[in-house]
């Protein structure tokens, strides 16, 4: 229901109405009414206008509270140094503001506070910046996703501003109490999923010394025949739908003990502790792409095994580089491995591909292709 305004601002005057005439002008008043009775300041109108988001400013301030702390005073009363607080905020992907802005609330404190709990419990802080680094890229691409689909959804729905603006703020009532414990939910499936497959190194690691997070790791890196020339006669959101198709198609397949560590634009990196799952998933991934018909290019894989370390939720190592290298040489339709993968994968079948030389890689690689 919209709200009457008796409030001192004169909209007109404050030129928060110019360039809306007729029904647009009425819902930008019916907007402007909520917003101010909702406590919001001339200022804070004037900058959303400005930067062409009234429509989302009052579920900005759903989902924000209002603002009562500085970052430096976060610090203070979470007893965290200011340039550590701004650091992790940064590590999540996020400008770093004015340590003087009162422009933070509960939440913020709540946060920083659960940041000292950590630094106070040992963790190091280097590593720590390390896994906001990828919780920050993971959820920025959540949120991207979410706010693509309602955005999708609400403004082929809403007829005005006004109408736009409740559909966001009712999505932010009935959503934000959900999204706390399903991603807890489903980071803790993940969790158990990983620390399981870690068990079969644990003991080959112990034994040999190696460094914790180092261990011996299946990789394939698979990738569209072409994409580079594709992507110079083709519009970009068809690219996009390119790169969109291909982790949709690899997610379809990946099951454990295989997982999808990332996709780097025409391309998707899959890490197992064990050879014939990955290898079994670099065919299907190739056969679907080869059933997708239409424009959807070939796609080629490659596959290496050694020792590598994680670090942040990525891999480093002689496997990662050779299994890159691999792919850049494969055929379309196919996939390629190593002597030591065809070795531990003799559940399929193999065919000699010859000896190459691959850049960056000292002497010659024998290759195979599975089938």
């Amino acid at each position: 229901m919209r709200r009457r305004w008796e409030g001192p601002v004169d909209f007109a005057a404050e030129g928060l109405l110019d360039g809306c005439e007729g029904d647009a002008r009425e819902a930008r008043i019916a907007l402007l009414e909520q917003l101010f009775a909702d406590g919001a300041s001339l200022d804070e109108v004037r900058r959303a206008i400005a930067e062409d988001r009234l429509v989302t400013l009052r579920v900005e301030r759903v989902m924000t509270g209002e603002g009562r702390y500085t970052q430096r005073q976060l610090a203070e009363l979470a007893q965290v140094p200011l340039n550590v607080l701004l650091d992790f905020r940064h590590a999540l992907g996020l400008a770093r503001p004015d340590p003087d802005d009162p422009a933070f609330t509960d939440h913020d404190l709540e946060a920083a506070r659960f940041l000292g709990r950590l630094l106070g419990a040992g963790l190091p802080h280097d590593e720590l910046l390390d896994v906001s680094r990828v919780l920050g890229r993971g959820l920025s691409r959540g949120a991207d996703a979410i706010r693509g689909l309602l955005g999708r959804r609400f403004v082929a729905t809403a007829a005005d501003e006004w109408e736009l603006a409740l559909l966001n703020t009712q999505a932010a009532d009935q959503l934000l109490p959900l999204t706390g414990p399903l991603l807890q939910y489903i980071l803790r499936l993940h969790l158990i999923d990983q620390v399981r497959s870690d068990v079969a190194g644990i003991s080959d690691m112990l034994a040999a010394g190696r460094m914790p997070g180092s261990r011996r790791v299946v990789v394939c890196f698979a990738d569209l025949v072409g994409f580079t020339e594709l992507g110079q006669r083709l519009n970009v959101e068809d690219v996009g739908a390119l790169a969109t198709r291909l982790e949709e198609m690899t997610s379809a397949v990946v099951e454990p003990p295989v997982r999808l560590i990332k996709t780097i634009g025409d391309a998707v990196m899959l890490v197992s502790n064990e050879a014939e799952p990955i290898v079994d998933t670099a065919l299907r991934l190739v056969a679907s792409a080869r059933g997708a018909g239409g424009e959807f290019p070939s796609l080629r894989a490659g596959i290496a095994c050694g020792i590598a370390v994680n670090r942040a939720g990525d891999w480093y190592g002689p496997p990662v580089n050779l299994a890159s290298r691999i792919t850049a040489v494969a055929p379309a339709h196919a996939v390629v491995a190593t002597t030591e993968v065809r070795d531990a994968a003799r559940g399929r079948r193999w065919r000699p591909t010859g000896k190459v030389r691959l850049k960056g890689i000292t002497g010659e690689v024998a290759l195979f292709q599975a089938s």
